[in-house]
């Protein structure tokens, strides 16, 4: 199990209200998350969340569209990212 303090990389997959308060908490405390992915079945809404915080914070966070009900595609996504840890705020 890794060690929250010593994480690097999030991956948030949602990006209804509830994603969008963790990305921005997140995004808050670069010495714990220095990458930071939002992925969902909607891009545009991962888009939206990424310009608001580079607005706000200046941090550049990274967007990606999966659809989580598709394990080898959200598997690939994972795989290809690396995260220490996910989050998982998608509807059911």
């Amino acid at each position: 199990m890794t060690d929250i303090k010593n994480s690097g990389r999030i991956m948030i997959i949602g990006a209804g209200g509830v994603a969008t308060v963790a990305a921005h908490k997140c995004a808050q405390v670069p010495e714990v998350f220095r990458e930071i992915m939002i992925t969902s079945r909607t891009l545009s809404k991962c888009e939206a969340i990424r310009n608001d915080i580079k607005n706000r914070y200046g941090r550049e966070i990274k967007t990606s569209r999966v659809d989580a009900d598709n394990v080898p595609e959200l598997a690939n996504l994972i795989n290809h990212f690396k995260p220490d840890l996910v989050l998982n705020l998608a509807l059911p």
